[in-house]
């Protein structure tokens, strides 16, 4: 069967530890001199992660191995999420709607939504995750500010990191289990085993921008 992308993560184990890393593309120019500043904001943005798996046996460890191998380094791409994060704070994650975008040609750092219920207070919470797109096409985003829906059940999103491709009108706005395309930070996989065949795996990914 041939492999087609994005993977999805593996379920013999879950994620020890994961950190995330949210890079923005900022240059500092600074007088020697004066250490006066100039500031140049550049438009890229991108989440990157440091994932490490629990310490585990050959079963488990080869399902991950092989995951790993089937990315064939940084050709392949895979979803990745906020393990902790994959359920909202606000009350999207007992009455979320169906929240889609709200208007074409949307991009930048806020996004208009409507399909909420409406007159919601914390429908979102400020650290909350939405997703755009399906397949290689999935960004995952922050909610940096608390949301509450108007009586038409619309809302305004402040989010990281920018949109750069504007999402159509009417495109599912995913608030719960939100993930992003993602692909191996490096072309080189490993894995260590110890003397009691026990398994450590890590690796790095970086957020996968067409």
């Amino acid at each position: 069967m041939a492999i087609t992308y994005p993977l999805a993560l593996p379920t013999a184990t879950s994620i020890a530890t994961i950190t995330l890393r949210a890079i923005n593309s900022v240059a500092v120019s600074r007088s020697p001199f004066t250490f006066k500043e100039q500031v140049f904001i550049h438009s890229g943005k991108r989440w990157e992660a440091d994932i490490t798996l629990p310490v585990m046996q050959e079963d488990n460890a080869e399902a991950w191995v092989t995951f790993l191998l089937s990315l064939r380094g940084q050709r392949g791409t895979f979803l990745l999420g906020d393990p902790v994060g994959a359920t909202p704070r606000g009350s999207a994650s007992v009455a979320a709607g169906t929240p889609v975008v709200n208007g074409a040609t949307q991009t930048g750092d806020t996004l208009d939504i409507d399909g909420c219920p409406t007159s919601a207070t914390g429908y979102l919470k400020a650290g909350d995750y939405i997703q755009l797109g399906t397949g290689n096409s999935s960004r995952l985003y922050k909610v940096l500010a608390d949301v509450d829906t108007d009586g038409s059940g619309q809302a305004t999103l402040d989010i990281w990191p920018s949109i750069i491709t504007a999402p159509s009108d009417g495109a599912t706005v995913v608030v719960s289990g939100a993930k992003g395309a993602f692909r191996l930070a490096s072309n080189s996989s490993e894995w260590n085993i110890n003397e009691l065949a026990l398994y450590g795996i890590t690796f790095g990914a970086v957020q996968a921008i067409a």
